[in-house]
């Protein structure tokens, strides 16, 4: 159960961090535009999914947690820049994530 649990808060933090991918590209075209129209809407339904998915992480998890698990996101935002955008990856944003990853971890163990 509290797998299945991780499991579905991981999945919303990957969905609510593929938002910042339509952001990005949405900033990329000309103000009202179609593109921008569409990547901005698609970053609103993303929001708005998220949203919703949020209110059911809370049920099942303490804000602590969950909280502290959303800084994940940053990981994905690392990963997304240098798949979509060929963003460079430096050291700096490696040992950053180990730091991340590191301190969810430890708030998720002492969850228990």
């Amino acid at each position: 159960m509290k797998f299945k649990n991780y499991l579905f808060l991981h999945a919303s933090l990957l969905l609510y961090s593929i938002g910042s991918i339509f952001s990005k590209m949405a900033s990329k075209e000309e103000f009202l535009s179609f593109g921008f129209v569409l990547y901005y809407g698609l970053f609103l339904l993303v929001l708005f999914v998220y949203a919703l998915l949020w209110q059911q992480i809370l049920k099942r998890f303490p804000l602590t947690v969950a909280f502290a698990n959303k800084a994940i996101t940053i990981l994905w935002g690392i990963v997304w820049g240098y798949l979509f955008f060929g963003e460079a990856l430096r050291w700096g944003m490696l040992l950053g994530s180990v730091i991340i990853v590191s301190g969810i971890y430890l708030v998720v163990s002492d969850d228990k």
